[in-house]
């Protein structure tokens, strides 16, 4: 089945890959938007956010308690690729559930 690219506004779902790898297809417009949607759901250890060729734009390591100030550094790079980029794909990977420890 054809990946509908007709909208490009919306958020594509979340595919999975083998790795524990999330794929999200956003607009450059809706980029930082999705990504605080996606730390805010918690556990997510890295993401990697990509152009329409596949071409890694950014890679972002979160730690745990990293909140607030201490991103607004990450936010105004992230604005400054989503104000260039028509459409990229974020790439999450989360924590494993069975091995984080608080």
């Amino acid at each position: 089945m054809a990946e509908n690219t007709e909208n490009a506004g919306e958020t594509e779902g979340g595919d999975t890959e083998r790795g524990g790898r999330e794929r999200y297809k956003v607009a450059g417009d809706k980029l930082i938007a999705k990504l605080k949607e996606l730390l805010h759901e918690g556990n997510i250890r890295h993401i990697v956010i990509k152009n329409d060729e596949g071409r890694t734009l950014v890679e972002i390591p979160v730690t745990f308690g990293v909140a607030g100030a201490l991103l607004a550094p990450v936010w105004a790079g992230v604005g400054a690729i989503a104000a260039v980029v028509a459409n990229c794909t974020i790439e999450i990977e989360r924590q494993d559930e069975d091995g984080a420890d608080d």
